[in-house]
């Protein structure tokens, strides 16, 4: 009887424990060298990429995140979101398309840059698209992905009109910062997301630039506090400024940078000196920054300038808590729920 009990305890455990791990929305932050790719799966079992890193260079970005679509254990992407149209995040898409199925694409509608460069570099996408389900979204829209909740906030030069619930509090963070001067590029254009699951909360802008950010948070915060920031822009200093950062007080910032682009020491000391802030990962060393101006060893993916490629992944869970892991250390940290 003994034994028999004994079975049956440890078969609830391992059920209770498989049931736990699938409840989990894992997160990858690919290296694409200084462009963004990163890419969520579900417990739905749905997946959403955003951005597709750089194009050409034999294929380099795709092969990256099919390598981590299969460690992911997923044949097939059901979404790719791309923030913009600017080659280190929408110039990978027609090699992915070639290594992957992908069932719907989503974007912000037209390009709204006329440079031959950007002209060309947009034809390339529609024509690889053109057998892809199109979705256009727009601030206020929500993504049809299962298994967490993903809205716009951001998007075509737009942002929304009204706070996400919970949020609209004044803003002192507000107080003090300039605006800079107009951007017309598709930086100020990117589609921006706010990604709650459970109890946590997740904010990625792209590349939303400074003063679209302070349309965002001033007078009013209208995204409130967040859990994890995707720190936008790669964290150049022509986006992070106090009045985003410091108002979403999150707990842990990733920065998709490269080792010559992003983290710039303006902006990292901004994220930095975030009134919550526990910890910044980085994909890359930033080579010109010095140790004063990078995170510590353990939370950085790429500390030399060959191309290793290793990733970031943020394991998620409804309560609030979440788990950050370094593939090329095996570093793991966990951060537990506080609210």
């Amino acid at each position: 009887m003994r034994s028999f009990l004994s079975i049956l305890f440890c078969a609830t455990l391992f059920v209770s424990s498989s049931l736990a791990a699938e409840k989990a929305l894992q997160i990858y932050f690919i290296d694409v060298e200084g462009g963004q790719a990163t890419l969520f799966v579900t417990p739905a079992g749905e997946s959403l990429l955003i951005d597709t890193g750089w194009g050409y260079n034999a294929f380099r970005d795709a092969n990256r995140i099919v390598a981590v679509a299969k460690l992911a254990k997923i044949k097939k992407i059901n979404y790719v979101l791309i923030t913009h149209y600017h080659t280190d995040h929408v110039g990978g898409v027609p090699q992915l398309a070639q290594k992957m199925t992908i069932e719907h694409i989503i974007d912000h509608g037209p390009n709204r840059e006329d440079s031959k460069a950007s002209q060309t570099l947009y034809t390339e996408y529609q024509n690889a698209i053109v057998a892809i389900d199109h979705i256009v979204l727009k601030p206020g829209d929500k993504l049809p992905i299962k298994g967490m909740d993903a809205m716009v906030v951001s998007g075509d030069g737009n942002v929304i009109a009204n706070p996400l619930p919970g949020a609209g509090q004044s803003n002192d963070a507000c107080q003090g910062v300039q605006v800079k001067a107009s951007d017309p590029s598709e930086n100020a254009r990117s589609l921006g997301l706010v990604i709650q699951f459970g109890k946590l909360k997740i904010v990625d802008l792209g590349d939303l630039t400074w003063n679209k950010e302070i349309e965002l948070m001033c007078p009013i915060n209208k995204l409130g506090k967040t859990d994890i920031y995707i720190a936008s822009h790669h964290g150049l200093d022509q986006s992070n400024s106090p009045a985003l950062v410091h108002a979403l007080q999150p707990r842990v910032a990733i920065i998709d940078n490269g080792s010559k682009k992003g983290a710039s020491p303006s902006a990292w000391d901004i994220i930095r000196d975030s009134p919550a802030l526990q910890d910044i990962w980085q994909l890359h060393f930033a080579d010109a920054n010095g140790s004063e101006h990078n995170t510590t060893d353990p939370y950085i993916a790429n500390v030399e300038e060959l191309d290793t490629g290793f990733y970031l992944k943020l394991t998620a869970h409804e309560d609030g808590s979440f788990e950050v892991f370094n593939a090329r250390n095996k570093y793991e940290k966990k951060y537990e729920t506080i609210h």
